[in-house]
Order: C-alpha cells, then structure tokens, then sequence
C-alpha cells in the first residue's frame, strides 16, 4: 500500500521550505501539484520521479490521480504553496479518502504560510490576536464572507487577507476596506506583500484610509492591524502588552483596573476615529454608565474638553459650580487638589431657602444665581436640575454669567431636553452635552474628572486621583 504526503512549500523561496518537506519531495515517487508551483521543488525531486501537473481550478482532479497513484503501492507528494492545510490541498485528500472509504495513509506537513512570510517582511503585525479571511466566493457565498469580515472587524483581530483580487473579482476588496472604516480608526496600520519571498517580491505600507486595493493583485497577501498597531521607523507593529504591563505596574489597583476597562470600551466603540477629547470624555461617561448609546447621545463642541483643560493649567479656571451636592461629591478631590480647584455647591447655602422663597424659583435656580454672583467664570456642571441649567442660560443672555465652560447632563423628564437645547446656541462656551433625558449627577462629574484628567488622554490611563 502506498502513502500520500500534503506538503507546504512555503511562500516561494527555498529558504522557506521546511526540512521535512524536502525530505519528502526526495524521496516520492510521485509529485502531484499546480504546474506553476514545480519551479520550486523540481531541483529536489529523485530520478525517475514523476512529476504530475494540472492547472488552476484542477484540485479535485488532482487529489483523485493522488489516490489512484497511492493505490498503486506509491508514495504520492501532493504540493500547496503555503501551508497545505490553510486554502490547500489537504482538506480536500482527507475528505476525498472518506468519500472513497480509503485506508491510504495519509501525512500533513506543515509549511510557513503566506501571511507569515509577509508578516515578518513588514515587521511584527502578528503580535497578537490574528484571524485569515479569503475574499475567494468560488466555493464560499458573499454573504457569508461578508458575515466574517464584520466579526473580524468588530473583534478588533490582526486580520489577514488572502485572495484579495483576480481579474473577475475586482470589487470584494473595496468592500472589505468599507467595512473595516466602520469599526476601525481610518489610521490603522495595512501592510500588503506582492509574491512574498519569490524574486518580484514588493513590500508596501499604508493606513487603512490610503490603501488603495488597485494596488493589489492575486498574488498579494494584505494585513490589518488591530486598535494597538502601529507603523515606526517603517515597520509595522501589533504589541501584545509586555510594555503596557510594566507601564501598568506602578499604578494602584483601582487605576489599573480603570484603565483595563477603559482598553474594553476602547475595543468597543462602533466608531474608531474620534477627535481625542470627545473619546476621552466618551469613555468617561461609558464607564461611569456602562451604556454605550453614550456614543450616541454625547456631545461635545470641537475641542470642548481640551479648550476647558487649558484654562485650568493657564489658571483662568479656578472653580466648578454643581447644581446638586451629589455631582460635587464625585468630582475626584486628589484631582482638584493636584491642580488648585475648588469644587462648590450652592444648595446648602442658608441664604439659598430665602432667596428661592421671596423669588419663586426652585432652590437650585436659587444656588446658581448665588454661584453667578461670585463665580461668573467657572465651570458649571449640571446633573440633576434642568431648572438651575436654565437659570444659568438666562444669565448669561443677561451678560451676568461667562461661564469657563458648560456641562450639561440633567436627567428626567421635565425641562431635561428644553434646557440642553437652550445651551447650544452660545458658540463661545466650550460645551459638552448628554442630550435627550439621560444623565445624572455621576454624568456630570465623570465629565469633570475628563477635563481634569486631559494631560492622561493620549496614554489611555484613566484613574491617576483614585
């Protein structure tokens, strides 16, 4: 009885065909395999040795003149570029053998696959999580190869492109790089790697926005880097964390855990791309909430928490005002301290009861006329009262307030949405907004622990004041 052998040749250089694979191609019997893929192996093949060729499109073919040679009392090499058992040969000879009721023996040898030929020509963007997806819909419908695109996308894996393009299948690849924009930054590293270890070998880079999928042909292999990737001294990068641990290990519990949530809610935003202060306090109110419709309903003028960070590091800042004590009590005190910031809430003021009584106010429409009288220019942050951000609205068309900025997260149902309207139309405040009747009084001082905390954005390390 003979034996068959699926082999891996690797890529396409010599240097990349195991010992194991050489060993065997000397000793067949028989080679079986797409013609184009001799040209590596044939100066390894015994005398005598015959040598069987098909074209593309030929699997089945092949793997029955496999069996017929095997059954012949042969020892049968049946070559794949690549790794055999990765869009090779090999699935198809184990299931032919259970079609045929075949006891032939059968051996896989592994080969180095395409994508880490070319991986390791880019660099190192393997370095964690890594899934492979084939844009071939010969055996495998859009629809499902679609379904996967979106799960790699959405799983944030390193994601390795195989069949890219042919000559018939020329658009499946712009809709990949449309797909991927939906949950991916448009700055993710892409690496693409023309006949990886052959002769013509062409290695490119690119971001996620700039690739261009006319660039690419058949005989190219093209990786995605996940949320962590990134492209130094042209070489492309996936970390898998050994820095970021030693990073990590000097903060206290509390903030290390904070900043593994924070690496979470990162991963899961539907949107990868926004503006560095809009994510930062995105995250915040996320975290607090752990709703992520926050990343609906969130606003922020452009440059809101950055512009509200620097008059505090300038010292313009040098107050916050609350509507209700609760949003004082959870603005970090390690943070006001830090950076000389008194945190006030009126409503336990005792000049607050006659006041909202001789004038028919609410108490905290009260508080924040009081708060207006001595702090014009602080930060006002509201996450309770829609009647106090009102109050506050009034003053300032009065020219009594000129607030440093303006936190907007009321929560209910009266008032609520009237109230953060009639705060937008002041282009000159710095503003962020929970629109629609969410928010609360956490809201509103996670929101003032991101604009404390701006100078930690671009590390993503949430937490220092814990």
């Amino acid at each position: 009885m003979g034996k068959i052998i699926i082999a891996g040749i690797g890529p396409g250089s010599k240097e990349d065909i195991t010992p194991a694979v050489l060993e065997a191609v000397r000793e067949a019997d028989v080679v079986v395999g797409y013609k184009y893929y001799f040209q590596f192996v044939e100066k390894y093949v015994k005398e005598g040795c015959e040598c069987i060729d098909t074209g593309m499109k030929k699997e089945r073919e092949r793997a029955e003149s496999t069996f017929r040679l095997a059954e012949q009392g042969k020892t049968v090499v049946v070559i794949s570029s690549g790794d055999a058992g990765l869009y090779g040969m090999a699935p198809l000879v184990y299931e032919m053998a259970q079609e045929r009721g075949s006891d032939i023996e059968i051996e896989a040898l592994p080969g180095i696959s395409a994508f880490q030929k070319a991986a390791s020509l880019l660099g190192a963007p393997i370095g964690h999580d890594t899934c492979i997806v084939s844009l071939s819909d010969l055996m495998t419908p859009w629809e499902v190869i679609e379904r996967r695109i979106k799960a790699a996308a959405v799983g944030d894996f390193v994601t390795a492109v195989y069949n890219p393009k042919s000559h018939g299948r020329y658009w499946q690849l712009y809709r990949l790089q449309e797909l991927f924009l939906q949950y991916r930054s448009a700055d993710t590293p892409v690496g693409y790697v023309r006949q990886a270890g052959r002769s013509d070998q062409e290695v490119k880079l690119a971001t996620l926005a700039t690739f261009d999928p006319e660039d690419v042909d058949m005989f190219t292999v093209v990786l995605i880097g996940n949320s962590q990737s990134y492209i130094r001294d042209g070489k492309f990068i996936t970390p898998r964390g050994y820095y970021r641990k030693q990073a990590d290990g000097d903060a206290k519990i509390g903030q290390q855990i904070m900043m593994e949530s924070f690496r979470t809610i990162e991963g899961e935003l539907r949107k990868k791309d926004y503006p560095l202060d809009h994510k930062w306090a995105l995250l915040h109110a996320i975290h607090t909430t752990a709703d992520f419709d926050m990343e609906n309903i969130l606003y922020t003028d452009e440059d809101a928490v950055a512009s509200i960070y620097n008059k505090v590091v300038s010292g313009e800042l040098k107050t916050i005002v609350t509507d209700v004590t609760m949003a004082m009590s959870g603005i970090r005190k390690g943070a006001l301290a830090r950076l000389g910031i008194e945190a006030k809430c009126y409503l336990s003021d005792p000049r607050v009861a006659d006041l909202a009584a001789a004038e028919g106010i609410t108490r905290t429409q009260a508080g924040i006329r009081l708060a207006v009288e001595e702090h014009p220019d602080a930060l006002f942050a509201f996450g309770n009262a829609p009647t106090a951000l009102m109050e506050l609205c009034e003053l300032i068309r009065k020219g009594k307030a000129r607030p440093a900025g303006i936190i907007a997260a009321p929560v209910g149902f009266v008032h609520v949405r009237e109230s953060k309207h009639m705060v937008k139309p002041f282009k000159d405040i710095p503003k962020i907004i929970i629109e629609g009747r969410k928010g609360g009084s956490n809201l509103a001082a996670t929101l003032c622990n991101a604009v404390l905390t701006f100078d930690d954005a671009a590390q993503l390390k949430p937490g220092r004041d814990l």
